[in-house]
C-alpha cells in the first residue's frame, strides 16, 4: 500500500515520464494506469486490496432455498442439516438444494446453530446381550430423568424397538411404579404384540436386589415368554441408541415443559407421531421408523400363561405367604417376588439343585448347610446365582390365643 502512494505521489509531480516511472516502481504500463484510474475515481483509499471472491458463480445458493432451509429449521429447531435436506426433497422434489455441509453453514451464520458440547465415549462392550436383527426381536424401555410439570414431577417411561426405532410408547408417570409401568406395557403388547426381549437398566421397576434381580415385572415379563435384558450398572452406552432417543425428547418436549400432566402428554403424543412418521433417522438411510417396523406376530394372549420346565426337573409352586418351596423336607425360601408362582428344580447331585424360574436360574439349593430351629423344622438358605446368600427365614405364625 505504501509502494502505490508513492508511486500516484511521483506521478502527480510529472517530472518523468510514465513509462520510466512504472519501470522504476517495478511494473507494468498496464498496471500502472490500474492504479491512476482507481486514484481518480475513489482516492487514496482506492489502492486498498479488493476482494478476489467472483461477484457471481454458478453454485451461489438461490435465496429462495435459503428461506425454505430457513422456515424448515425454525418448524424442526433441533434437526440437523441431513433431516431438513430429507424433509424439503419431501415437498419439494424438482427444487435444487445444496449439500449439507452448506445448509450447515447458512444456519450457522444466521445464528441457528448451538455450540455442541463435548461427549467421551467409552469402548463398544461386548457381551451375550442379543443383536437388533428384526422388528421386535428386542425392545428398548427406560425412564426419562423426572422433571418438573405443574408443580409436580414427571416421570416419562419410554418404550422402543431396537432395530427400526420406533417409538412404540412415551407415556408420562408420577412415579415410576410397577403397577402403572405394567398397565402402560400391557396396553402396548396389546397393540403391538410380545417381544423377544426388553432391555432395560437395573432401576426400579424393572430390577431389584431379590435372587437374579427378579422384580414384579420382570416375572410377568417371564411368564409372557419375554426375556428380560439388563445392562451393566453405569454402562448406558449398552442401550446407546434408546439414550439418543431420550435427549431428542427432552430437547422438544420439556425446554419448556407443559403446564399439567395432560398437557404433557398431548405433547409426548404429539412427538411420538412425529417421530415415528415424519422425522428421517440417519442410522435408517434417512428414513422413518415407520418404513421398518412391523407389528409382532405374537399377540397378548388373553390368559397369563405358567413356565414351561423340562420333563426331568421337580415343578414346585411357592407358598402364598412366605414364599418358601420345600425340597428334601428343608423349607428354602425363594423370593418375595415369586410369591405363588412355579419354579423348576434341577438336580446337581443328592445334595444340591439348582432352581429355574422360566429359563432364568435364580440360585442353587444345598441341603449340607440346612439347619434346625427351635420347632424341629429344617430351614436352608439358597444361594443366588450372583453368589449371594438369601437372608430371610420365614417368620414362625404364633398360635391364636383367646
Amino acid at each position: 500500500m505504501g509502494e502505490r502512494v508513492k508511486f500516484i505521489a511521483a506521478m502527480l509531480e510529472g517530472d518523468e515520464p510514465f513509462v520510466e516511472l512504472c519501470e522504476r516502481f517495478g511494473i507494468s504500463r498496464k498496471q500502472g494506469y490500474k492504479w491512476k484510474q482507481r486514484y481518480d475515481e475513489g482516492g487514496v483509499e482506492a489502492l486498498a486490496d479488493r476482494s478476489r471472491a467472483p461477484h457471481s458463480h454458478q453454485h451461489v445458493v438461490q435465496a429462495e432455498v435459503v428461506q425454505l432451509v430457513v422456515k424448515a429449521r425454525k418448524a424442526h429447531p433441533t434437526w440437523g442439516p441431513r433431516k431438513l435436506l430429507t424433509l424439503l426433497e419431501r415437498h419439494y422434489p424438482h427444487v435444487k438444494l445444496p449439500a449439507a455441509s452448506t445448509v450447515g453453514e447458512l444456519l450457522k451464520k444466521r445464528g441457528m446453530v448451538g455450540r455442541r458440547k463435548r461427549v467421551r465415549r467409552s469402548d463398544p462392550y461386548k457381551s451375550t446381550l442379543r443383536s437388533y436383527d428384526a422388528p421386535n426381536r428386542v425392545w428398548c424401555a427406560d425412564f426419562k430423568g423426572h422433571f418438573q410439570v405443574g408443580g409436580a414431577r414427571c416421570h416419562p417411561l419410554t418404550i422402543t424397538d431396537g432395530y427400526s426405532r420406533y417409538l412404540l410408547c412415551c407415556k408420562a408417570q408420577a412415579r415410576p411404579l410397577s403397577l402403572p409401568t405394567q398397565r402402560s406395557f400391557e396396553l402396548t403388547f396389546r397393540e403391538y404384540g410380545l417381544p423377544d426381549a426388553i432391555r432395560t437398566d437395573n432401576g426400579t421397576p424393572f430390577s431389584s436386589l431379590a435372587a437374579a434381580g427378579m422384580s414384579r415385572l420382570a416375572v410377568w415379563w417371564i411368564r409372557l415368554g419375554i426375556r428380560p435384558e439388563r445392562i451393566e450398572p453405569g454402562r448406558p452406552d449398552q442401550n446407546g441408541r434408546h439414550e439418543r432417543m431420550h435427549r431428542t425428547l427432552k430437547a422438544e418436549t420439556a425446554r419448556p415443559p407443559r403446564n399439567s400432566i395432560r398437557a404433557q402428554q398431548r405433547r409426548f403424543d404429539q412427538f411420538r407421531d412425529e417421530y415415528n412418521n415424519v422425522r428421517p433417522h440417519e442410522a435408517l438411510g434417512q428414513a422413518t421408523p415407520t418404513s421398518f417396523y412391523a407389528p409382532s406376530q405374537r399377540a397378548f394372549p388373553s390368559r397369563l400363561p405358567e413356565p414351561e420346565y423340562p420333563s426331568h426337573f421337580e415343578v414346585y409352586r411357592t407358598d402364598k405367604h412366605n414364599c418358601v418351596i420345600s425340597w428334601r423336607n428343608i423349607q428354602w425360601y425363594t423370593s418375595s417376588c415369586l410369591h405363588g408362582e412355579t419354579i423348576g428344580v434341577e438336580e446337581v447331585d443328592n445334595d444340591r439343585a439348582k432352581v429355574f424360574f422360566g429359563h432364568v436360574l435364580i440360585g442353587m439349593l444345598d441341603a449340607t448347610n440346612a439347619h434346625m430351629t427351635k420347632n424341629r423344622r429344617s430351614f436352608g438358605s439358597m444361594v443366588r446365582a450372583d453368589g449371594e446368600v438369601t437372608s430371610r427365614k420365614p417368620r414362625r405364625r404364633r398360635p391364636y390365643r383367646r
